[in-house]
């Protein structure tokens, strides 16, 4: 934003004062990435130092959003008439949660709780969005969450939103859609006010066809498809903000995870046996992903950890990493007081049950080898610890293993226009 209004191009060396020493690795991923997508140009003058600009679409398409000019109706268009019914704050956030808890309870669903029970059902689209995702899979009429969806189920709602919104947007050719379109329109949710109804009648085709999908989500509401005007809800006016998305109790997963009054609700025993101070349907069919749980009181569920409960959440693809994660965050106060939190031999029979059924771990990335020497295998191999994408590395076979290859391999490229 600070080279926006910038005339000229900026030169590295002040465009590295803004940046912290330990926040080098950063830096270099972000000017990486805004290369890639053409928003930054690395311009070189003879006689003058290194520098980059912004191009020109890009600086030209910012300024007319942050400004609102033209036609294209960054901020949407307001309604000019009163709705008969306005919708209040408070029943937006009520609609958002419900929805919400909704997609969350979809994915956890597969545990036999009902979670649905206040009449919401889901779309078809929504539920095939969910799968081409990768968070859920469908095997038959039976769905599972996957070890991506359980990591899901985990984040802050803001990041949940976002995760399923570039989903969409990936699947934006097979649904006929413009993508600029669907993007330009998430952009444009995030600067919406709480409370106030929009047009529809600036909306692109494929924008007003999203509507019917982000009111499934709780991203949006209308009274009904046919309604001119929408209202979008928490869960869009904080897209672009780190404000929390909801402010219910329940709605926001981290929180929905705790006892009302904020705390941790999980107590773990010795003996493998569980119990959790919820009466939250949501809150168990988690439990339930990886624990057997038997009995069921108003205010507390009870049960145990088992080899059979584990190995069947791993088959799911949950990782025991993730719920032992799980465990600890969500402890009882009674157990905080403890140290370590959970029990180790809990803790190891977990991990070990993982074990039984995993022996090797993958990770997909590229492999650089063929070098001449050791000093044309130790830059790049240096270069690609310090930014934090380096698995493996052989000196003796001059071979190494990392996650990602762009930012390597344009390394390479300046060092050999460099003649080192």
């Amino acid at each position: 934003m600070a080279m926006l209004y910038i005339s000229h191009p900026m030169p590295v060396t002040d465009l590295e004062s803004w940046v912290r020493p330990e926040s080098k690795r950063d830096r270099d991923l972000a000017l990486s990435i805004l290369e890639r997508l053409h928003v930054l140009e690395n311009t070189t003058n003879p006689g003058k130092p290194r520098s980059y600009v912004l191009t020109d679409p890009f600086v030209a398409s910012l300024r007319l959003a942050l400004t609102g000019g033209g036609n294209h109706n960054s901020f949407g268009v307001p309604c000019s008439t009163p709705e008969k019914n306005p919708v209040s704050i408070e029943e937006l956030d009520n609609f958002a949660r419900r929805q919400w808890e909704a997609v969350l309870g979809y994915m956890v669903g597969s545990t036999g709780i009902g979670i649905t029970d206040e009449g919401v059902r889901l779309s078809q689209g929504v539920k095939a969005l969910l799968q081409d995702g990768g968070l859920v899979v469908a095997r038959g009429k039976k769905v599972e969450i996957t070890k991506d969806g359980f990591a899901f189920i985990l984040e802050e709602v803001n990041a949940q939103i976002w995760q399923v919104l570039r989903h969409y947007l990936d699947n934006a050719e097979r649904l006929r859609m413009d993508p600029v379109d669907i993007f330009s329109f998430f952009f444009m949710l995030g600067s919406l006010e709480l409370g106030q109804d929009y047009s529809k009648t600036s909306l692109t085709r494929t924008q007003t066809h999203m509507l019917e999908d982000l009111s499934d989500l709780g991203i949006i509401y209308q009274s009904s498809p046919s309604s001119t005007r929408f209202y979008p809800t928490r869960l869009a006016t904080t897209l672009t903000s780190d404000a929390s998305a909801l402010r219910s109790v329940s709605a926001s997963f981290d929180n929905a995870l705790r006892s009302a009054d904020g705390r941790g609700f999980i107590l773990l025993e010795t003996n493998y046996r569980i119990y959790a101070y919820t009466s939250s349907n949501l809150q168990i069919a988690i439990l339930q992903l990886f624990a057997d749980l038997k009995v069921r009181y108003p205010n507390m569920v009870s049960g145990r950890i088992t080899r059979s409960s584990i190995r069947q959440a791993i088959q799911m693809g949950i990782t025991s990493d993730q719920i032992i994660s799980f465990l600890k965050t969500h402890a009882h106060p009674e157990m905080r007081t403890e140290n370590p939190v959970l029990p180790l031999d809990v803790i190891d029979a977990i991990q070990l049950w993982q074990n039984e059924k995993e022996r090797m771990k993958t990770t997909p990335g590229f492999l650089f080898r063929d070098f001449l020497n050791a000093a044309e295998f130790e830059g790049p191999c240096k270069y690609a610890e310090e930014i934090g994408v380096l698995i493996w590395k052989s000196e003796s076979r001059r071979m190494f293993f990392v996650t990602r290859h762009e930012q390597v391999a344009a390394y390479l490229k300046n060092r050999s226009k460099k003649g080192v």
